[in-house]
């Protein structure tokens, strides 16, 4: 099945859609005691994306094999997912390679997708 994944996340929180043809489910969370006001906000996404597919999987929503298409809204995101570009942070090698865990695991098959800030459909679930 092919979903649509997207996410967002702020110091304070996370969110986000998972979107098929059978359903659409949607998602905030406030960040766990250890990350709340301690993450920026680009750490924030990266720990959307991990926690929102795994829960994906966890809710039989993200099956083995699936394919999901990842709206990246940051462009560093993008760069460093889908065109393998380097990063420095130490938070975001971890949290990339628990994405990655995941996605071997569960033989998904990820396309990500550049997209606008105005496009991503989860922001507004961080300001509930």
């Amino acid at each position: 099945m092919d979903h649509v994944y997207y996410f967002d996340g702020n110091t304070k929180t996370i969110s986000w859609i998972i979107e098929n043809s059978e359903t659409q489910v949607e998602q905030a969370r406030v960040h766990a005691e250890n990350y709340y006001n301690r993450v920026s906000t680009e750490q924030s996404k990266y720990i959307a994306l991990h926690v929102g597919i795994f829960w994906g999987i966890g809710r039989f929503i993200i099956k083995n094999a699936d394919t999901v298409n990842v709206m990246l809204d940051l462009k560093s995101m993008f760069e460093h997912l889908a065109e393998n570009k380097t990063v420095s942070d130490p938070f975001i090698i971890s949290k990339t390679r628990f994405i990655q865990q995941l996605i071997d695991q569960r033989g998904l098959q990820i396309r990500y997708h550049l997209i606008e800030s105005h496009q991503n459909r989860a922001a507004p679930l961080l300001l509930q």
